[in-house]
């Protein structure tokens, strides 16, 4: 974004945000150059927080892109971010772009339903059977290079609907 200060033009530094919605808690990150520069969490429901989280960065910082876990992992959070992000690209212009929630955890499970986690063997996503709990912690990239990216956006969705 250009704005003008007397004869000179200046350049507002341009962010990018990753919203980590596929489990609990949420994260989002804001980045410059690629960078991380700044975290929040939340443990309430995504339906609740993830406006008032996301509205003030919004109003603050200009932000290129949001990115967020299109999938897999909790429907509920990623329809509604979806939902959300989608409604922000067409009111503000802000693009909204997709990544696997593989990206943000290391390739670990990712939590289906009972005790059927995701888990992503080579290219290939299943859902395999756990007897306890494996280790599924997300954590926000400190740099969004590597990211892959999905410019379709839509939710990533495997199991049919219950």
């Amino acid at each position: 974004m250009l704005y003008k200060v007397g004869n000179l033009k200046k350049v507002l530094p341009q962010h990018d945000v990753l919203i980590i919605s596929v489990s609990s808690p949420f994260l989002i990150g804001l980045y410059h150059d690629k960078q991380l520069v700044q975290e929040w969490s939340s443990n309430e429901k995504i339906s609740d927080a993830l406006l008032p989280l996301l509205m003030p960065i919004l109003d603050t910082y200009d932000i290129n892109s949001i990115i967020y876990t299109s999938g897999p992992g909790s429907h509920m959070a990623t329809k509604l971010t979806f939902i959300t992000l989608k409604t922000i690209e067409i009111a503000k212009g802000i693009s909204c772009v997709g990544c696997s929630g593989f990206e943000c955890n290391d390739n670990r499970p990712i939590k289906a339903m009972g005790n059927l986690y995701f888990v992503k063997e080579k290219e290939t996503i299943i859902t395999k059977k756990f007897d306890q709990a494996p280790n599924m912690s997300f954590a926000l990239p400190k740099n969004l290079q590597d990211i892959k990216l999905d410019f379709d956006a839509m939710p990533f969705h495997i199991l049919p609907a219950v």
